[in-house]
């Protein structure tokens, strides 16, 4: 398998956390030195592991975010 560097530009936040102390997060990573991209996925407590995830480009963060924003009420889970 071939390596890979990454750097977390900035933690946006936490989602969520399991019984483990992994936390599902929204970062913003370098990856391979090339510009950053909004990241989403499950990290262990130290960042030293990480589980698969998404990137996502500024752009399709906005079309993300857009899309969630335009939701009907009845497609919720609540």
């Amino acid at each position: 398998m071939a390596e890979f560097k990454y750097e977390i530009v900035k933690e946006l936040g936490v989602i969520s956390e399991n019984a483990k102390g992994w936390t599902k997060e929204l970062n913003l990573i370098s990856w391979n030195d090339r510009d950053p991209k909004y990241d989403i996925r499950d990290w262990a407590p130290d960042h030293a592991k990480m589980g698969k995830g998404a990137s996502l480009t500024e752009e399709e963060m906005i079309k993300l975010v857009e899309l969630f924003n335009s939701r009907d009420e009845e497609d919720s889970f609540e």
